[in-house]
């Protein structure tokens, strides 16, 4: 089936919007001459450049600006933004987005980089490029790009050694024969369906199958004299030539100014430094309505700043776009600077499940707990004691909704049901819950007893790296207390923190809930199944599955191993109707038996925008996946109003 742009195997709605995206760009064509970016002018006068028309694919992506409620800009300006050490610049590349195939900001998968992509079976996968296309530095982006990275990178006998086949290109550990059908067409064929496969490409840090083969040669074995790359080796004091390939080649780190890109914007300093300037990719693939090349902006500069003063500095006006580094309680100070620096707050939505949620843990090492953490009557009752709506006025000032750690309405998948599962506030149940679970006995001060006798006093292990999640707990503690259980808080350093989980040290532990709640059936379930060590509800059954069985240990739960089952139905499926019916069963499964306690979702985050600062959203979703921040609102079409 063909997408043209829009999920696999959903009904060609998209088309109509394509064709007319196309002749918009047709008609356009000729007032290209008379359009020139500024910044660009001169190098195109002086024959350095050619005109925009030459440097665009034949078919360029039309951003349907109507649709996201974009005005067309004007070109020009720095865009200024803060990062709290240099080795976050690589949140740029995460801003930036442009992907093989991406998300639009209704959360729909579409052709970017790539002109279409046919999805057949759910397991033949025929990727199209644009004709035309050209990577940063004018060479043609084509298959063999692609080819580099299969043949030359994970099939080599010595770069693919240390890399292997990324996991999200095997299924049941079978990787995909690759097809170079012709200058532009590459096929990726499974022997099973693999629905993972797309959205790992459009993931904030996403799946890499390219590679610039016209630059990488130069420092691959096959293709130079290994005597010339040996005196490289030696000038940079390396491990070898593979050593030297791997840093000249890394594409979410924008370290090495030299490699070229296919983002809007490309690094031009080599760290280490404090200010990193980004300057406009002259061959970037997408236009306005009108057909004026992309982006807008000619340039990002990005400060160094610790991320402590970072707040204080938004505040002062020295960045023009700025939520990373900021919090909730920061909004009443940068709201009180709005009109003295010219920017104005606003605040987004926050795409967690649960913006703090606790995660019982179901592999205790001690024996009573242990116990205590599988029995669904204790975790339900923990959930009933929660007063979640005395959480979101205090902490939230009532902007958030109170909810189990679950999708939010914005998720195609959203049912009240899940929302609602054992979060009303209800101490009469939490009681009765807790005393059927054999924690009937109290001692003098009103707490529970243990099976051993000890009392019910629960410590729940922090990170220690939010006040957010302090101030939160102590409502919580309070709430608990009144129906006979103790909570204490540890907080300690997050590797000392995450350790203990996973040895079994830690009952219970605090993080945010899910990191994508607006997910839809095409994205991975696998946050509702044991499938990673660092899920704190089930550390051990999650390093199983992750080491095919070699650590860890099975799932010892029904209702658990249930949802293990359906995740790998998830993988088998074919169809996103499949995908969905899964989702649902795994939903219910994961809220009824509250693996993870959540409290609110929703919460807002400040996002800080320049008021000369055009097409940012005023409502928007900030979180990691799937919307890469920024990413899919295209900051390729924010521009600066002088």
């Amino acid at each position: 089936m063909t997408t043209a742009g829009w999920a696999a195997n959903r009904v060609l709605r998209g088309l109509g919007a394509f064709a007319l995206a196309a002749m918009l760009v047709i008609a356009a064509t000729a007032a290209l001459a008379n359009d020139e970016v500024p910044q660009l002018a001169e190098a195109v006068a002086a024959g350095d450049l050619p005109p925009m028309a030459e440097r665009l694919p034949d078919n360029p992506l039309v951003v349907p600006f109507a649709d996201e409620g974009k005005e067309p800009g004007q070109y020009g300006g720095s865009l200024k933004l803060l990062m709290g050490r240099a080795k976050d610049i690589n949140q740029i590349t995460v801003y930036k987005y442009a992907r093989l195939v991406g998300y639009n900001p209704s959360l729909e998968l579409y052709a970017d980089i790539l002109e279409s992509f046919e999805v057949e079976e759910g397991r033949i996968f025929t990727l199209k490029i644009r004709q035309g296309h050209k990577w940063s530095d004018g060479h043609p982006f084509t298959s063999e790009d692609l080819r580099y990275f299969w043949e030359d990178m994970v099939n080599d006998a010595d770069i693919g050694e240390r890399i292997g086949v990324p996991k999200d290109m095997l299924v049941n550990d079978v990787g995909p024969q690759v097809e170079i059908v012709d200058e532009l067409t590459v096929r990726y064929t499974w022997p099973e369906p693999n629905p993972a496969f797309l959205p790992a490409l459009a993931r904030p840090s996403p799946l890499y199958i390219y590679r610039p083969a016209h630059y990488m040669k130069q420092f691959h074995a096959r293709y130079r004299d290994i005597g010339e790359l040996n005196e490289i080796v030696e000038a940079e004091d390396a491990r070898d030539w593979v050593a030297i390939h791997t840093r000249r080649q890394r594409q979410r780190r924008p370290e090495n100014p030299d490699l070229p890109t296919l983002q809007p914007w490309r690094n031009t300093v080599k760290p280490p430094a404090q200010r990193f300037i980004f300057e406009r990719n002259p061959f970037y693939h997408r236009v306005d309505p009108a057909g004026r090349q992309l982006p807008y902006i000619d340039r990002l500069v990005v400060d160094i700043a610790s991320k402590e003063v970072i707040p204080a500095k938004v505040g002062a006006g020295e960045s023009d776009l700025q939520a990373r580094y900021l919090r909730f309680d920061n909004f009443t100070f940068l709201k009180e600077a709005e009109d003295k620096h010219d920017f104005n707050v606003h605040l987004w939505s926050t795409g967690k499940g649960s913006q703090i949620a606790l995660f019982p843990n179901l592999n205790a090492a001690d024996p009573v707990w242990s116990g205590l953490m599988r029995d669904v009557r204790f975790r339900r009752a923990l959930s009933l004691g929660i007063d979640r709506d005395e959480i979101n006025e205090t902490i939230y000032f009532g902007l958030a909704t109170p909810s189990a750690n679950t999708v939010m309405p914005q998720s195609p998948l959203y049912r009240d049901e899940y929302r609602d599962a054992w979060t009303a506030y209800d101490t009469d149940l939490a009681n009765q819950l807790l005393d059927e679970a054999g924690l009937a006995a109290r001692d003098d001060d009103g707490v529970r007893l243990l099976p051993d006798g000890g009392r019910l006093e629960i410590t729940v292990e922090s990170a220690g790296e939010s006040t957010e999640e302090t101030d939160v707990l102590e409502l919580i503690a309070d709430h608990w207390s009144r129906i006979g259980v103790k909570m204490f808080v540890r907080a300690s350093q997050r590797d000392i923190f995450r350790r203990r989980a996973y040895t079994g040290e830690t009952v219970m532990s605090v993080f945010v809930g899910f990191d994508n709640a607006i997910a839809s059936g095409d994205m991975s379930p696998q946050e509702m199944a044991p499938t990673a060590q660092p899920q704190l509800q089930w550390p051990k059954w999650g390093q199983y599955f992750e080491s095919k069985g070699e650590a860890g240990e099975p799932p010892q739960i029904p209702e658990v191993a249930a949802q293990m089952e359906r995740y790998k139905a998830w993988l088998a499926a074919s169809t996103i109707e499949e995908r969905e019916t899964v989702w649902h069963e795994m939903l219910k499964t994961y809220t009824d038996q509250v693996f993870t306690i959540g409290t609110v979702n929703n919460t807002r985050h400040p996002v800080v925008v320049s008021r000369r600062l055009r097409n940012v959203p005023e409502e928007g979703i900030y979180t990691w996946e799937p919307t890469a921040f920024f990413g899919v609102y295209r900051p390729d079409t924010f521009w600066i109003d002088e």
